[in-house]
């Protein structure tokens, strides 16, 4: 570091010690501090020989300084009083000679000219400054305190002093989720003028409540002192509540969708950016849980910490081989036989542990790694189906569906493999077509264009419109696992499944039962004319190899049941 730079620093460390007293004391400094200014610049103009020399402007210093301090009051009180104390000065200390009055006037305007001049100067210096940092601490287009504002406060109610009720200072971090449609409707100030209604709304939240605070364009900050945990929650429940009454904005009424977290302060080593990342952190798991609201637990920062670690692991992993593809397989109910593989992705670590798909695909897929990982499963699908004789399907994200660069490398790949195209299917999530039905449905125009089968993931948990099934090029649906459970015990289940599965056929579409674990949920979708099942009872997803294994041993199982029922017959 140097000495350019460190004197900067010394400075500012100066200047916040300063502030940090208290301010009778620092105003008791100033003014000790201009009494001894002037009377040593009275000491030094007499020791020096009296007014007839240039020491008597030494006295402009306190005056200047007067002036930084009090503006023009100050500065001219000062000039006045260290003019009247060179008028006592006499012209010559050595022979006792006087000052004509004249000399003593002249200096003595002279003083209170510059004094007021400065005192002018320093409080339009100090007025721009406060209009600066007022600027600097208030949202410019809705006039509310800003991030820089709430941290500043927030760390002088950090220092108060413990009480001994045991409440403190609380933060509650609120989003409006649906912002982005109305700025899409509305525009811009259709959203600065719901922000300015929801702050008038929170008004009513009572004395806790110390601010409201812009940090970003959908979202404020709440600052509230004192509160206790069970405090933080009742005023959370009430903010929620006021986000359901209509807001008005633009004189459109709105109902906005309110996502909150929040946190409290606890440790003495808590700092305002500490406790605002932690009702982030609360927030953003309430919009995970979906839930309208969550208070911060140290358990959300480390699950944070872990899916940051691992997102940014999973380009290397790729480049090392750390990913692999399993195989679960699909059955025909009407006969047994496998008729294809979904593909699903493993992450093995350096230790040669699995990572669970549900610790990083969800985060995955919302970032542009999805593109270079679906590569990776789409690869190894194709490398798979060239050694044996049956489909395998692979799982498509809305990004992979969005993604033309990445669609037409599936269809060259497919074409520069030499396999069936039909032999390979994709599987889109209903919540991906919701995203964007019109792009969805051009993009599985061109996956079908190649000849490749798309097929519906997890149908019924998500949009479920006949609409949609009738008009996209769909080849097969595959049923939630969720309805597959209880079908053995809930007659109700069993009727919805049949209408599912009618559905499907209505549309000439293959239907899929997932996540069969038992032979009773097997014998009544046979009933039922299900086509295919997969699921825990006949295989989970393996390795390559060991379902190639498995397959061959169930080949040679059925093989042989079919042989002894032929000697059967014959020997009958």
């Amino acid at each position: 570091m140097t000495a350019k730079s460190r004197a900067p620093r010394a400075w500012r460390a100066v200047e916040h010690r300063w502030q940090s007293w208290p301010p009778a004391v620092r105003q008791t400094s100033r003014i000790m501090i201009l009494v001894a200014l002037l009377a040593l610049g009275t000491l030094i103009v007499y020791v020096t020989g009296g007014t007839r020399y240039a020491y008597p402007y030494l006295m402009l210093i306190p005056v200047l300084l007067a002036g930084a301090w009090y503006t023009w009051r100050g500065s001219l009180l000062v000039a006045l009083m260290a003019g009247l104390l060179m008028a006592a000065m006499p012209l010559t200390v050595a022979s006792g000679e006087a000052q004509a009055t004249l000399n003593w006037v002249i200096r003595l305007c002279l003083y209170l000219a510059i004094g007021a001049f400065a005192g002018v100067l320093f409080e339009r210096l100090r007025q721009s400054h406060l209009n600066l940092e007022r600027a600097a601490r208030t949202d410019p287009r809705a006039g509310l305190p800003n991030e820089i504002a709430l941290e500043a406060d927030l760390s002088r109610w950090l220092k108060a002093p413990p009480r001994l009720d045991g409440r403190s200072t609380g933060v509650i971090l609120v989003r409006i989720e649906d912002i982005s449609e109305i700025v899409e409707a509305l525009g811009a100030d259709a959203c600065d003028d719901l922000v300015l209604a929801i702050d008038r709304r929170l008004a009513r939240l009572g004395p806790n409540l110390l601010g409201c605070y812009r940090v970003s364009g959908a979202e404020l900050a709440l600052l509230l002192w004192p509160v206790g945990l069970d405090e933080l929650n009742r005023i959370a429940a009430r903010v929620v509540e006021l986000g359901e009454d209509n807001l008005v904005a633009l004189g459109v009424p709105l109902r906005a969708q309110l996502v909150l977290g929040s946190a409290l302060h606890k440790s003495p080593d808590d700092t305002p950016g500490g406790l605002v990342r932690e009702a982030r952190i609360a927030m953003l798991a309430a919009t995970e849980k979906q839930r309208s609201y969550c208070h911060f637990q140290p358990a959300f920062a480390r699950r944070g910490v872990q899916n940051v670690k691992l997102i940014a692991q999973v380009r290397r992993s790729l480049a090392k081989g750390e990913f692999e593809l399993h195989y679960q397989p699909k059955l025909r109910l009407a006969d047994g036989e496998v008729t294809g593989f979904e593909g699903l992705i493993r992450w093995r670590d350096a230790q040669g542990n699995l990572i669970p798909p549900g610790m990083f695909m969800p985060k995955v897929e919302n970032t542009t790694l999805i593109a270079p990982v679906t590569r990776f499963v789409a690869t190894e699908a194709c490398r798979f189906a060239m050694r044996q004789e049956k489909r395998v399907s692979i799982n498509f994200s809305v990004r992979n569906l969005m993604d033309d660069a990445l669609l037409e490398e599936l269809g060259e790949h497919v074409r520069q493999s030499g396999m069936e195209p039909s032999r390979l299917e994709v599987e889109i999530t209903e919540s991906a077509l919701v995203h964007d039905l019109f792009a969805a449905k051009r993009a599985l125009e061109r996956i079908r264009s190649c000849g490749i089968r798309v097929s519906i993931d997890d149908f019924g948990t998500g949009f479920s419109s006949f609409e949609y099934l009738r008009h996209l090029p769909l080849t097969g649906l595959k049923i939630d696992r969720a309805f597959v459970e209880g079908l053995e015990h809930d007659r109700r289940a069993r009727k919805l499944m049949a209408c599912l599965i009618d559905v499907g056929h209505a549309l000439d579409l293959e239907v899929t039962a997932e996540g069969v674990e038992t032979q009773e949920q097997h014998r009544l979708l046979q009933e039922m004319g299900c086509d295919q099942a997969q699921g825990f009872l006949y295989a989970k997803a393996l390795p390559a190899e060991e379902v190639l294994a498995w397959q061959r041993e169930r080949e040679r199982s059925s093989l042989g049941s079919s042989h002894s029922a032929s000697a059967d017959s014959r020997h009958k």
